[in-house]
């Protein structure tokens, strides 16, 4: 069975899950620690909070349940008992699932699929929000004064995912927590996190060339350097009122140091002027030891002359007429972070920000790293699963098809992933019982 198959993906998150430190005391270990992960993480993969009450009520009238026979969970833990036994678990423990299925990936030949400018590897970085109360608040929380003297606490994260140009998938690769940091006095913050994530993650996912894409934030000189130092490339977003100093120097600058580029690209029945501009070893900063970067700017109009698009970038990459549209092409994949990954676990059906469960530790963030699983799950699953793709391209959203997973396997009992994928395509007619024309 392929290592990206459903049940190798589950069994893979079992056996890590049953590896966690038991902390409880005495002789009470009814529930395997597995169960534990295992069922918290159903409710994500079906997006279902009701998933586990449905299976054993199932389990009670018939005998068979869904958690079971789709998610191997032997026993069912209370919310209560999950959340307790979860608490004091570091989200890091999963860390070894994300790095499973990337190797899988790779193996397969997928990763390919994730590459841009110059053929690198394009790793998309930023920082979300994923729960905030004024009220409910734990060690980890970061804080937010606001000028009516109220705080507002929340939980955030990095959430690096691997992009491509024209690709709307994006793989998830291991998040970096943004929480108060042992030792340090200042509130902890997105650039750091992502420095922090680098300094752990920079052997694991650079090899060959990668470029790291990011928003005006990561154009900052101490992180650029940081990138480069760990042998990374970069495109990021810089806006003139952050860069006065890269900007004074790009508006001395004449031909040929200020290379422009027009073309005329057809987007459905206009043609639009795409307008490029570009200046190569450019200060970032002030100073002798500036760095120097490479600036492009890509401005889109359309026949009537009215601007439909304006961004500009820095990088290490040299650029030239023959490559600026590329690297552009590149830098502009960034905001697949922003609409496949952290819009589409807010508003498509994972209710990223939904608080599913607090606790005193690290439960926020362990339920976290749970949900961004569960999507990469599904993401790997319209790689390698032919019925799960037909049947996601069949169903008008992903929404409806959580809809019909809650629903079908509240009522039914499928004995395997399969079995299920098969009765959804019988029902909606697709594949191999699709009629004859």
């Amino acid at each position: 069975m392929s290592r990206l198959a459903f049940a190798t993906l589950v069994d893979g998150l079992r056996r890590t899950l049953a590896g966690l430190t038991d902390r409880r005391r005495g002789r009470n270990r009814s529930y395997a620690m597995a169960d534990f992960g295992l069922a918290a993480f159903a409710v994500f993969f079906t997006q279902s909070p009701s998933f586990l009450a449905h299976q054993k009520a199932m389990q009670r009238a018939r005998g068979v349940n869904n958690a079971l026979s789709l998610f191997g969970i032997q026993s069912f833990p209370s919310d209560n008992q999950i959340r307790g036994m979860l608490d004091p678990v570091s989200p890091a423990a999963l860390f070894p699932v994300y790095d499973q299925i990337y190797e899988a990936l790779g193996e397969q030949g997928l990763l390919r699929h994730f590459r841009g400018f110059h053929d690198s590897t394009l790793l998309a970085l930023d920082g979300t929000w994923y729960y905030s109360s004024q009220k409910i608040h734990c060690p980890c929380c970061s804080s937010l004064q606001h000028a009516n003297g109220q705080t507002t606490f929340y939980h955030s994260a990095l959430t690096p995912v691997l992009v491509a140009p024209g690709r709307a998938e994006v793989i998830a690769l291991r998040p970096e927590f943004i929480t108060p940091q042992d030792g340090h006095t200042k509130q902890d913050c997105e650039l750091a996190a992502a420095k922090r994530w680098l300094e752990q993650n920079a052997a694991r996912y650079g090899q060959g060339p990668v470029t790291l894409l990011g928003d005006d934030l990561y154009a900052h000189q101490p992180f650029c350097r940081r990138a480069l130092l760990h042998g990374f490339h970069f495109i990021f977003t810089c806006q003139p009122d952050s860069h006065t100093t890269l900007y004074r120097w790009v508006n001395l600058l004449q031909r040929p140091e200020l290379g422009t580029l027009c073309l005329r690209v057809k987007v459905g029945g206009q043609w639009h002027t795409y307008t490029y501009r570009w200046a190569n070893r450019v200060p970032l900063a002030d100073g002798e030891d500036a760095l120097r970067v490479n600036w492009c700017e890509l401005t889109v109009t359309d026949p009537q002359g009215q601007v439909l698009y304006h961004n500009a970038w820095i990088t290490d990459w040299p650029l030239s007429e023959s490559n600026v549209a590329a690297v552009v092409a590149s830098g502009r994949a960034r905001w697949k972070i922003e609409n496949e990954n952290n819009n589409t676990l807010k508003t498509k059906g994972y209710h990223l920000e939904h608080n599913f469960g607090h606790g005193h530790k690290h439960l926020a963030a362990f339920l976290l790293a749970l949900n961004l699983l569960a999507f990469l799950f599904h993401t790997v699953l319209g790689f390698t699963d032919e019925h799960y793709r037909l049947i996601r391209a069949t169903l008008p959203s992903r929404q409806t098809f959580f809809d019909d997973l809650r629903a079908l396997t509240r009522y039914l009992h499928f004995p395997s992933w399969q079995a299920l994928l098969r009765f959804m395509m019988r029902g909606l007619e697709i594949g191999p019982y699709a009629k004859p024309t």
